[in-house]
């Protein structure tokens, strides 16, 4: 199966994204942002960064890149698509996810490994999890902060599309300790936390002293092409 991930100027971790789709068993297929050209893959990799320098706000202007309106239409007909960390920027600028993403709650950048919660088990991205599933999935960011309506926050919660929850800690701020969503159709995922980056052991803390980054989020690949197979 092929899987492309985009790469927008500013874009850091298409490449560990490529990597991450590669050991899932995937074929990764490089994106270019100024193409609508989207080389008939079968799934979409947004990936982490700065894209366009987060110049207005983060993702607002990848989110008008041609390859991105190409990535809107498609989605909309069922084209599975996970948008990580800048990503997620992307996927609520472009509407495809609700609410939006502001500057964390203490000013900070912030990078930790970081415990998370599955709450929604049946997304293209996240089928292979256990519901309630504890992960541990490494995090950097400094606009993670999750914000939405109060009306938007209640039909999330009533519609199941909270699909991860931060655990021990909130370390941004967001509501309801919002880490990840999914539209109602289920084939687009959204993220702060960074599953590219937890793929193989040996990288990352994975002692009795310190949290473990280790290959919880190869889980993420592997659903997709799961879900594929399944179509």
């Amino acid at each position: 199966m092929r899987i492309g991930v985009i790469t927008y100027p500013g874009t850091l971790d298409d490449r560990d994204a490529q990597r991450a789709i590669r050991l899932a068993g995937g074929t990764p297929v490089p994106l270019w942002h100024a193409d609508d050209d989207l080389k008939k893959v079968d799934a979409v990799v947004l990936p982490g960064g700065f894209s366009y320098g987060d110049y207005l706000r983060c993702g607002a202007i990848a989110a008008k890149a041609p390859a991105t309106k190409e990535v809107i239409k498609k989605a909309q007909q069922g084209l599975p698509v996970l948008g990580i960390c800048n990503g997620f920027q992307v996927l609520v600028e472009s509407h495809l996810l609700p609410g939006g993403l502001i500057r964390n709650e203490h000013q900070h950048f912030i990078c930790r490994d970081q415990k998370l919660r599955v709450e929604n088990n049946q997304t293209d991205w996240t089928n292979l999890f256990e519901k309630d599933e504890e992960i541990i999935i490494p995090l950097k960011n400094g606009e993670g902060g999750y914000i939405a309506t109060d009306d938007t926050i209640k039909m999330l919660e009533e519609e199941n599309r909270v699909v991860f929850r931060y655990l021990e800690l909130n370390p941004n701020g967001s509501m309801n300790d919002i880490a990840g969503l999914t539209n109602e159709r289920g084939n687009v995922v959204g993220l702060m936390p960074h599953p590219e980056h937890a793929v193989e052991p040996g990288f990352g803390p994975d002692t009795a002293v310190a949290t473990r980054s280790g290959i919880d989020g190869l889980k993420f690949f592997q659903s997709a092409l799961k879900a594929l197979v399944n179509s």
